[in-house]
């Protein structure tokens, strides 16, 4: 199954393989680096260091290690073995051949502390996260509507061993976010932690309150930027920061939460079918959700950074998504009903008129079918928000 698409990082990670002699593929676990880092280079041979005979060898005589495969070699999990860093600093500095170190890792904060430390400016970076939309349409695996596709969400195993979401996403959370957890922080109460994370994905879409979290938490709030941080290095979560530019005073500051997955958000919230989805009070929160993300996705999948954030003033008037592009904003709302209607626009209308930005920059993705090109803005349909 996972044969049938591809990833449309690909392309850029070879063309850049021919010019940086590192390449670093970041994201969450069994988002699919190994099946692209393989598929990408199949003539080098790969080294995962989960295993702990590899792991062992990497820490006690990296140098052996890498001299062994000079011609070229993937190293999964890279961030277990510190010290493999500085030779791979070393040999590349001797030698400046392009391609030779395919570096991957599943825990984002180690494996970029040791590249700024040892590898800047010798390694291009790039994000890999689960399966986009675009990707999905290209090899046919696209739900029908977007409800389904919210609630499946976007890992790989899912679509190549045809596993239920839900059990999917249980497993997930038990192997790899506590074992993330106890590594990354040595967190102890595993409970605790797991109720934390369920208050997350009840937060979806809203202002981060670190305070209010932290009570509802019954952890300090220190602990609760710790357990954050966490997340964020595992690539569950992401917050988005609000917009740079003063339209008007008085702005809302703090970031909105967000994950990077939908379907694992579905099974933190006890959402286990399309029915229980349609109804459910966070609907709204994880359409917007599943807009933002993808948006991100988008440029993470052409090797880019995403310039993606929201608006928000203390009178109430907000805008999901500014996504900036050369400089310029572009606007972007989200309604996750699937009949449009002129309300749809009023807060995009209202916004792009302070802001003065064209109609031609205004957008609202809704759960519909049809695209409508008004002169207020376009509406597009859920499956086509990348037309953006």
């Amino acid at each position: 199954m996972l044969s049938m698409v591809t990833r449309e990082l690909i392309a850029d990670i070879q063309k850049m393989a021919k010019k940086m002699p590192v390449i670093s593929i970041t994201g969450p676990r069994q988002s699919g680096k190994t099946i692209l880092s393989q598929s990408a280079f199949p003539e080098y041979p790969y080294l995962n260091l989960e295993r702990p005979e590899l792991r062992e060898l990497a820490m006690r005589d990296p140098r052996a290690l890498l001299e062994e495969h000079s011609d070229g070699v993937i190293v999964d999990e890279a961030q277990y073995a510190p010290k493999l860093f500085s030779y791979v600093q070393v040999q590349t500095d001797a030698d400046r051949k392009p391609g030779r170190f395919i570096l991957t890792g599943s825990q984002n904060f180690l494996l970029m502390e040791k590249i700024s430390q040892s590898l800047a400016g010798r390694t291009a970076i790039y994000h890999l996260l689960p399966f986009s939309i675009s990707e999905l349409q290209s090899a046919g695996l696209l739900a029908p509507d977007y409800e389904s596709q919210i609630l499946k969400g976007f890992y790989p195993r899912i679509y190549d061993a045809g596993l239920e979401p839900a059990r999917f996403h249980s497993w997930y959370q038990q192997t790899y976010l506590d074992r993330d957890a106890r590594q990354l922080q040595n967190i102890k109460d595993l409970r605790t932690f797991q109720m934390f994370i369920r208050l997350c994905a009840g937060r979806i879409g809203q202002t981060l309150n670190y305070a209010t979290l932290s009570n509802d938490a019954g952890i300090d709030v220190k602990t609760v930027k710790q357990w954050l941080s966490v997340l964020e290095t595992s690539f569950i979560i992401f917050l988005l920061q609000p917009y740079h530019r003063n339209y008007r005073k008085r702005l809302v500051k703090s970031p909105k939460l967000y994950f990077h997955d939908t379907g694992l958000a579905c099974y933190l919230l006890g959402i286990e079918t399309r029915e229980q989805l349609v109804t459910h009070h966070h609907k709204g929160f994880l359409f917007e959700n599943f807009v933002i993300a993808e948006l991100r996705k988008r440029a993470f999948n052409k090797g880019a950074t995403p310039e993606v954030a929201y608006w928000r003033d203390n009178t109430g008037h907000e805008i999901d998504c500014i996504l900036e592009r050369a400089g310029k904003p572009i606007a972007i709302e989200t309604k996750a009903g699937k009949t449009f209607n002129s309300d749809m626009l009023s807060g995009l209308t209202w916004f792009g008129d302070i802001a003065e930005i064209p109609e031609s920059q205004r957008f609202l993705v809704y759960g519909g079918e049809e695209t409508f090109p008004l002169k207020e803005g376009t509406a597009l349909p859920w499956h086509g928000l990348l037309k953006i």
